[in-house]
């Protein structure tokens, strides 16, 4: 299968190199080079096969999603020099994931399932199901970690432990709240409700950037409007437009990232569906097919840095 699981390549301008979950990333001073793999993740650990095109949904929904919310808060790309790729500014980034939600959903609704009503210093309502909308958009901000899990943790704990000034940190809500308002417009627009989704920011040269991507599977979870009130009325899971599915095949085959749980085998079939799925997830949300470039992806993305960006490979 034409995938990629990961980049080891070596520039002649390169100045660092960093391994994420699912990007490889280059640096070139203060620029820096983002290669989407077609690794997934799922509960905070990398999963065993690449996923096909799942790196070229996943860059082109953030480049094109980024452009759409560049006049709320500017952002790092400054071009996308071939479908798995993005280039652009080197950001300092905030240790913390803004995480918003506007449903009731996922890990905000299994921490709520266990009694706890109260998630990153921000009460709940009593009475509430799964999937239900909250009564006002929240943000329940985490940690980012290097290795493990990412924590829940408050307004409150990130400004007296100083990992966002306060300053800076009433910005980045300010931003969140305006991100979210859009992401939900764009959505609307294709006939899905925004539940929740995260989003990453740094600073460059003394000013915030948003980074990483934007409402992305990923990143994102998305329900389908149309019988939205029917599926919650009487009781139905949602029609979701997520990566929960593949939470939910490796929580009924016994994984959720727990110490001790074996990661479950992924044949064929299973890869080739959550690729299908991907590739539904990007037509909904763009509006058009994803065009496959079949390609060996590595030869394509060396040709297209060194053409398009004069960028030499080692």
């Amino acid at each position: 299968m034409n995938a990629l699981k990961e980049t080891r390549f070596k520039f002649s301008e390169q100045t660092g190199f960093y391994r994420g979950k699912v990007r490889d990333v280059y640096y070139f001073g203060n620029k820096m080079l983002m290669i989407a793999s077609d690794r997934i993740s799922a509960f905070d650990v990398i999963l065993p096969e690449p996923i096909p095109y799942k790196g070229q949904v996943l860059n082109q929904i953030a480049a094109q999603n980024l452009k759409k919310t560049e006049d709320i808060v500017p952002n790092w790309i400054e071009s996308v020099p071939d479908p798995n790729i993005s280039f652009g500014k080197k950001c300092e980034p905030f240790k913390i994931e803004m995480v918003i939600r506007g449903y009731l959903a996922g890990h905000a609704w299994r921490e709520y399932r266990e009694g706890k009503r109260t998630l990153c210093g921000v009460a709940l309502p009593e009475g509430l199901k799964e999937n239900d909308p909250l009564p006002s958009p929240i943000i329940t901000p985490s940690t980012k970690a290097e290795e493990g899990h990412d924590e829940d943790i408050s307004r409150e704990e990130i400004i007296s432990q100083n990992i966002v000034a306060e300053g800076d940190y009433h910005q980045l809500e300010q931003y969140t709240y305006m991100l979210f308002d859009r992401g939900s417009e764009l959505a609307n627009d294709r006939g899905l409700i925004l539940v929740d989704t995260k989003y990453e920011f740094g600073k460059y040269e003394g000013k915030i950037y948003l980074i990483d991507e934007a409402h992305t599977p990923d990143s994102s979870r998305y329900f389908y409007r149309e019988g939205y009130q029917e599926r919650q009325d009487s009781g139905e899971t949602q029609k979701q437009l997520s990566k929960e599915f593949v939470r939910q095949w490796l929580i009924e085959n016994g994984f959720q990232g727990k110490e001790g749980q074996v990661v479950p085998e992924m044949d064929q079939a299973i890869v080739m569906s959550i690729s299908e799925r991907y590739l539904e997830l990007y037509q909904t949300l763009m509006g058009e097919e994803l065009i496959k470039d079949n390609t060996p992806i590595k030869t394509r993305i060396l040709a297209n840095i060194a053409n398009k960006l004069s960028i030499t490979p080692q």
